[in-house]
């Protein structure tokens, strides 16, 4: 079963990384910022998994201090390398929209700032675990609940604070033509992000028997 959610995720980010280019090249440009907007197709996927990488660790970490779940543990850690990788993305497509929108890379917007705060506290995480000491992963999961808090504020934040960034209500108002290219944008990107993560479980679930062989090992030999 797992290697048929496997190949189906592969399949399905395969298709969509060579199809979702050509539906994009064929959108309409946008009225205001022209081809730059097309930025869009990757950046706001990109961050949807970022926050779904988050929620995903703090489900893990969640396990893992209520009630010593490994499995949890290893969802929690690969969910969390994830949430750094499709972050570097958002906060690299970002500024170079930005740049053409607002004529600079960054500005200390409240939804910008909340996403590096997002991103930094899961670069945390990953420091936590590998130099924390005997208490690293408990250190860890409590980053990844705090980073999880983060999420809603990042979303919410346009429509309470005034910001110059685009309210969440833009993708309900695409055109007709830029509907298709996004929403196979959001497919692959989910696809993809959904192979990386059973694949980076596959090497914790190695790991983890091979921890056991040594420690099995080790007791025979004693």
């Amino acid at each position: 079963m797992r290697n048929v959610y496997l190949a189906s995720m592969a399949v399905i980010a395969a298709v969509g990384l060579v199809g979702s280019p050509l539906l994009i090249s064929g959108a309409p440009l946008e009225a205001q910022m022209g081809f730059i907007q097309k930025i869009f197709y990757f950046h706001v996927p990109s961050a949807w998994v970022m926050f779904l990488g988050a929620f995903l660790c703090a489900g893990g970490s969640i396990a893992y201090l209520f009630r010593g779940s490994e499995r949890g543990d290893r969802l929690a850690v690969a969910s969390a390398e994830l949430t750094v990788l499709f972050g570097v993305c958002v906060l690299i497509t970002g500024p170079i929209w930005a740049r053409k929108a607002w004529g600079a890379w960054w500005q200390w917007d409240v939804r910008l700032t909340t996403s590096l705060l997002l991103w930094l506290v899961f670069v945390a995480y990953l420091f936590a675990r590998r130099y924390g000491g005997p208490g690293a992963r408990k250190l860890a999961a409590g980053l990844a609940l705090f980073g999880a808090a983060d999420v809603p504020l990042i979303y919410i934040s346009v429509s309470i604070w005034r910001t110059i960034h685009p309210k969440t209500t833009v993708v309900k108002t695409l055109g007709a033509g830029m509907r298709a290219p996004f929403w196979a944008s959001m497919l692959t990107i989910t696809a993809l992000f959904l192979l990386l993560l059973e694949l980076r479980l596959a090497l914790e679930r190695a790991r983890a028997r091979l921890d056991e062989a040594h420690l099995a090992v080790e007791d025979h030999l004693e």
